[in-house]
């Protein structure tokens, strides 16, 4: 995978609590020109990230319910629809993890397709949804569980973790979530990868994306090596 093909498998990710509009600003500037698939920002961030990469190539995403996923499904799509309207082109969501531990899939699969059919409304379809499973609280069998529960729903990615979570990504539930949704829904890894051989395990476990705020050192490093 060349550096174009790595920068494009990348959401390039400013999530932060103590990052404003000052430091987000010299950020996006950065991080605009270097191909990422994504810049992936606060909520509030998200118009300053709209109007800086427009016509860059590389779109917005920003997340909702995040980063504990029990809000109510009418504030998570609520809030996915503002980040559309705004400028957001991708909407990383964090499933009710709470209720799936309890066994209530019915909750979390309506939960998710609210946000789904919201994203899509407000989109006229072209807005992407991943759900973010928080690998960190599941065992295997209930990451697969999610997994399913998630496509089912209609998303487009299952995502890992939200980085705030009990741990980040690991090579295992990355080929468990591949595993359980197949070649056609996209897996993104994210939590804990800030290097080149991180990203690359990865990848070779079956994620197509992955999400990591060390996106350009990433490349820097695969520069480097050839």
């Amino acid at each position: 995978m060349d550096r174009i093909q790595l920068a494009k498998a990348i959401d390039q990710t400013l999530l932060k609590p103590t990052v404003g509009y000052q430091a987000a600003a010299a950020w996006i500037e950065a991080s605009a020109g270097a191909g990422f698939a994504t810049l992936c920002v606060s909520p509030f961030l998200v118009p300053l990230a709209a109007q800086r990469l427009a016509g860059t190539g590389t779109l917005v995403c920003s997340v909702c319910g995040f980063p504990l996923g029990y809000a109510n499904t009418e504030s998570k799509a609520e809030e996915a629809l503002h980040l559309v309207q705004l400028g957001c082109h991708e909407v990383d969501m964090v499933l009710n993890f709470a209720a799936l531990l309890e066994g209530d899939d019915t909750f979390v699969r309506d939960d998710i397709t609210a946000v789904v059919r919201t994203v899509a409304d407000a989109s006229e379809g072209a807005g992407i949804v991943k759900v973010i499973l928080e690998t960190g609280y599941l065992d295997e069998a209930q990451i697969a569980r999610a997994c399913e529960i998630a496509v089912s729903a209609g998303a487009h990615y299952v995502k890992t973790s939200t980085g705030f979570g009990p741990r980040g990504a690991s090579v295992e539930d990355v080929r468990i979530m591949r595993a359980t949704v197949g070649p056609d829904i996209g897996v993104k890894a994210a939590g804990g990868i800030r290097d080149l051989d991180t990203m690359r395990a990865m990848l070779e476990a079956g994620a197509s994306r992955v999400g990591t705020s060390s996106g350009l050192e990433i490349l820097e490093a695969a520069e480097a090596r050839g």
